[in-house]
């Protein structure tokens, strides 16, 4: 005979379980994504439905989804969805979790062109969270999306159709100028690979065992590996006038400004994340 457990036993299951690995407000989070995700359930109506049933077949989903967070890995890639700037994202170990400090890269974009007539390369796309957030909200943009990796744009041609938004797909190494394709944009954007090698003993155990490294990592020796080659293919391949947004290292904020100067770009800032670490930064191309 099946058991079925009351919503508030499910809870708690799932405190008990998780107690030694996550935090009690990490924990809770968990709870109202799972929740969410397979009942449609808001925060209140999971509180006002505490005595329900479920059924034995989602609670077995639950104790899977419990095993997997047991061993660091994402709720983001468990339940493969994320939020990003108020949209719902598709993600798998694919391509990088969205971040919020990049939802304020997008909404500096947005700000600065919302209601601007423009064509607009995204780098390294990933789930095509930049992209399919800027096509939502720039409603006269034309956008690109590109990437090395044929998985990666396979998700960002999900997320598109999800979000109803049209996106160009493009597939090529930005360190590969032979790759390079041959249009011209008024914006482009990247978050770029930057957390250095030796940066990576700070990093969790959840990003460092299931998210691409490909996307995550440059040499010590080279920290803005990415930055060269996307600033270099950007000064022949952005209109007149055309802006380059990037996400950044923290603490290579001065080097990247730098590096946009000495390639013929003016008007560079830098605007600090939500933490107050240097974050983003634009420049105008003379």
């Amino acid at each position: 005979m099946a058991i079925n457990y009351t919503i508030k036993k499910t809870i708690s299951i799932i405190k008990t379980e998780l107690k030694k690995f996550y935090p009690l407000n990490e924990i809770n989070s968990f709870i109202y994504l799972i929740f969410e995700k397979y009942l449609n359930y808001s925060k209140t109506k999971l509180h006002l439905l505490q005595d329900n049933e479920i059924s034995g077949d989602l609670f077995q989903r639950i104790t899977t989804v419990i095993k997997e967070l047991i061993s660091y890995k994402p709720i983001q890639y468990i339940l493969e969805e994320a939020f990003f700037y108020d949209t719902v994202f598709k993600v798998t170990p694919d391509v990088l979790i969205p971040r919020q400090e990049t939802e304020e890269l997008v909404d500096w974009i947005i700000n600065n062109n919302a209601n601007d007539i423009i064509k607009i390369l995204d780098i390294g796309t990933g789930s095509g969270c930049i992209a399919v957030s800027l096509a939502k909200n720039i409603s006269e943009s034309v956008v690109f999306a590109s990437d090395i990796s044929t998985k990666a744009l396979s998700i960002a041609k999900f997320n598109s159709q999800l979000n109803n938004v049209d996106l160009q797909l493009l597939q090529f190494d930005i360190l590969d100028t032979n790759s390079h394709p041959e249009a011209m944009f008024d914006i482009i954007v990247s978050n770029p690979p930057y957390v250095t090698e030796k940066e990576k003993k700070l990093m969790h155990k959840n990003v460092l065992d299931f998210e691409p490294k490909l996307a995550l990592f440059v040499p010590d020796n080279n920290p803005l590996l990415f930055y060269k080659a996307i600033i270099d293919y950007a000064k022949s391949h952005l209109n007149p006038g055309g802006e380059v947004y990037f996400e950044i290292n923290e603490s290579y904020g001065k080097e990247t400004t730098l590096l946009l100067k000495e390639n013929h770009f003016h008007d560079i800032s830098i605007k600090k994340d939500i933490n107050g670490k240097d974050r983003m930064i634009k420049g105008i191309l003379n």
